[in-house]
């Protein structure tokens, strides 16, 4: 038995596909189920059950394949040890980013860290908050960066930045109101974003103890709900790192949320409880720390750092 039979175990059991496992480990098909084989020679019981359609991880196969993780990652704690006391940062990290989070921190963050850190291979995809969480479990992905309260059995989930919401207004709906309060927007069209929570509890949140009537649409992202706003009327609510995307125009339109209302988000990065390299996680945070806007990153993280 080596670490590299398991290795190939737990990608066969995160794809659910040799096809998909061996072209993910960079081996032919035929390579990757014999050496499979052979483990399960070695061991005297069948792993997986192997259909024309699927393949699926035996009873004993599954408690196998979560042994083989505690083991992997324990060989890549004694990697850790090492690249630490060389002062390196190198090898896969694979990174997954909310869809409502990754336009405003991916292109700075992926120029910054290539430039950075280029010993790493740097593999970022957008996933949504469940899915990611089901990455971290298979142990497909290192860290998640998602809202706040997706933590779970084995999850942990580490703040990372809050980010303010901002309410952003037709030019009719300014004129209408020489002085800003969320209540008389209550005869307004409210535009709110389709899937991203955090922003729908936002502008919801502007609704609470109002009597007249409420008009809601959903859109599928922000540049559509500005250009709404912008012909039809009415407001929706906008995250901080939004702001610079508006032109000058549009900037104009934009008004802080002030009372008792629901006016920011929290963002955090997610990784296994188990999970070791605490060096490569940093590398995050000090990208990070180079292209957050003033004030916004957790001040524990850019005065430590990150411990695990």
């Amino acid at each position: 038995m080596t670490l590299q039979q398991l290795k190939y175990i737990v990608a066969v059991d995160s794809h659910r596909s040799f096809a998909l496992a061996a072209e993910a480990l960079g081996l032919t098909q035929p390579t990757l189920s014999g050496m499979i084989g052979k483990l399960e020679d070695e061991l005297d019981v069948m792993l997986f059950e192997r259909t024309s359609r699927k393949v699926t991880t035996t009873t004993i196969g599954r408690r196998i394949v979560e042994q083989a993780r505690q083991i992997l990652m324990e060989a890549d704690r004694i990697k850790e040890i090492v690249s630490e006391s060389k002062g390196s940062v190198s090898g896969a990290f694979h990174m997954a980013v909310g869809p409502s989070i990754a336009p405003y921190i991916l292109p700075d963050f992926i120029k910054i860290y290539m430039a950075e850190y280029p010993q790493v291979e740097l593999l970022v995809e957008e996933m949504r908050p469940e899915a990611m969480v089901r990455a971290l479990n298979r142990a497909s992905i290192d860290v998640g960066i998602a809202t706040s309260g997706h933590a779970g059995l084995g999850i942990f989930e580490i703040p990372l930045y809050t980010e303010r919401f901002y309410v952003y207004l037709s030019e009719d709906c300014l004129r209408k109101l020489p002085v800003f309060r969320p209540e008389d927007l209550e005869h307004e069209h409210l535009w709110v974003m389709k899937e991203v929570q955090c922003l729908r509890e936002s502008a919801f949140s502007f609704c609470k103890g109002r009597v007249g009537r409420r008009h809601v649409y959903e859109a599928g992202n922000i540049e559509t709900l500005l250009r709404i706003v912008d012909a039809n009327g009415g407001y929706t609510i906008i995250p901080e790192m939004h702001l610079p995307m508006l032109s000058d125009r549009q900037r104009n339109n934009v008004r802080t949320i002030d009372g008792d209302h629901l006016s920011f988000r929290k963002v955090s990065m997610y990784i296994r409880s188990d999970y070791v390299r605490e060096r490569m996680l940093n590398t995050v945070v000090d990208v990070m720390k180079r292209f957050m806007p003033a004030g916004m990153l957790e001040q524990r993280l850019i005065d430590k750092g990150l411990r695990l």
